[in-house]
């Protein structure tokens, strides 16, 4: 079968995959509006990257783009193998064979998995530079990194993050009411409870509607294709059962200190023969496959910020619970993730800050437009005791950084939602 025979069985199919999309789940975040520039989706395996691809293109047809004027394709169908760079370009120029009046049109290309195609930038490029078009990519974090993207597209482009749904996205896609006329108890109870199940079963799309069992085993699935794809054999990592052992830790110990120092005296004592840079390696790999990410302190002193342990948190909290020996959720640091994952959501860069008398303060976040804010993260503040410790960490914390600080209780965010920082 020629090229062209092939695309035109592929945009067929792609046509009726859309006819049946009507009910999807749209997602909050959205590509940039920025002309001249290709537009990126990055983030972990299965977390929307395709679906988030469909919602533009049902954007354009719903503004009257012709479909003719849109292409699609998936670089993960076997059929295309084997993938080339003269294949990306053949395919592109299929198209324009297919419609030629395009040559005259502005284009909308939509390349998913694009990192599978060999030397993929020197073909975007020419298209970019050459054609009336506008051009989506997406890719696995692991093979499609931001600042790989930048130095292959020097400056072209534009990334975009996709994470698992957040607890409103949650709750759309579960078809729950998320706005009340009214905060009653009814409505705090009603979102506790939905709230609970999100803790336990996380945001990943394909497995909010799954039981129990078939959850886990999925989830536990995503993370073995992530270790094993996105990480040992892109990096060729040389000690496969160090770096599982390793993820596993970081999974297990989300919202807690973090160092490479006590790590090594760790592994070192299991028999591994391994150099701390070689750690360091790991934990950057891990971060770049968005299984779990290291937060560094805030301090103006760049060796501190460095020397000091960092915390962990996860990409999903239903992941977490997938990887967990112990069934007994720790709701405190599960929430403490989530409150992270929303931060990170909204573009935040996100730090914790130890007081000088060494109280903790969750995060120091900075918003894209500059505006700092402290965020300490409380389940549940009734115990007098445990409202005494947060507000005298906070306030002392204020007091050193002149910043504005809140606390996020569970009640406060179930009533605020995600919008934790007016920018």
């Amino acid at each position: 079968m020629n090229i062209q025979a092939i695309l035109e069985q592929l945009l067929g199919e792609f046509k009726d995959k859309l006819s049946q999309l009507d009910g999807m789940t749209p997602r909050k975040t959205a590509f940039p509006v920025a002309q001249n520039k290709i537009k990126v989706a990055i983030g972990m395996r299965r977390t929307g990257k395709t679906y988030f691809m469909y919602q533009k293109i049902k954007q354009l047809l719903d503004e009257g783009v012709p479909f003719t004027q849109i292409l699609y394709i998936n670089f993960e169908d076997d059929r295309l193998l084997p993938l080339t760079r003269e294949k990306l370009a053949d395919l592109i120029e299929a198209f324009y064979s297919l419609y030629p009046s395009n040559h005259e049109k502005k284009c909308y290309f939509f390349l998913d998995e694009i990192q599978n195609v060999p030397d993929w930038p020197i073909v975007i490029r020419r298209f970019h530079d050459s054609k009336n078009t506008e051009i989506y990519l997406s890719g696995s974090s692991a093979k499609l990194l931001s600042k790989e993207i930048a130095t292959n597209l020097r400056g072209r482009s534009l990334a975009t993050e996709i994470w698992p749904y957040s607890f409103n996205e949650y709750l759309t896609a579960k078809q729950i009411p998320s706005e009340f006329e009214l905060f009653d108890k009814k409505t705090e109870d009603t979102l506790q409870k939905h709230f609970y199940e999100y803790l336990s079963c996380g945001g990943f799309p394909e497995v909010i509607h799954y039981q129990t069992d078939e959850r886990i085993k999925t989830l536990q699935e995503y993370i073995d294709v992530v270790i094993y794809r996105d990480i040992i054999e892109r990096h060729a990592v040389k000690h496969p059962s160090l770096i599982k052992y390793m993820i596993l830790f970081m999974l297990t110990n989300v919202s807690r200190p973090f160092s490479i120092n006590k790590f090594y005296n760790d592994v070192k004592g299991q028999g591994y023969k391994i150099s701390k840079d070689t750690l360091y390696n790991y934990a950057d790999h891990i971060e770049d496959a968005y299984l779990a990410f290291l937060v560094g302190i805030y301090d103006t002193s760049i060796r501190k910020a460095q020397t000091n342990p960092k915390k962990i948190f996860a990409i999903d909290p239903g992941l977490i619970n997938a990887v967990r020996l112990n069934t007994k959720s720790d709701h405190c640091k599960l929430f403490e993730n989530i409150i992270y994952l929303d931060l990170k959501r909204q573009g935040y860069n996100v730090y914790y800050y130890l007081t000088k008398d060494r109280y903790e303060v969750d995060f120091l976040v900075q918003t894209p437009t500059g505006k700092e804010k402290l965020i300490q993260v409380c389940w549940d503040m009734s115990d007098p005791k445990t409202r005494e410790r947060e507000e005298r960490a906070l306030e002392k914390a204020q007091q050193e950084l002149n910043i504005d600080g809140d606390i996020i209780t569970l009640s406060s965010y179930l009533k605020s939602g995600v919008a934790l920082i007016s920018d």
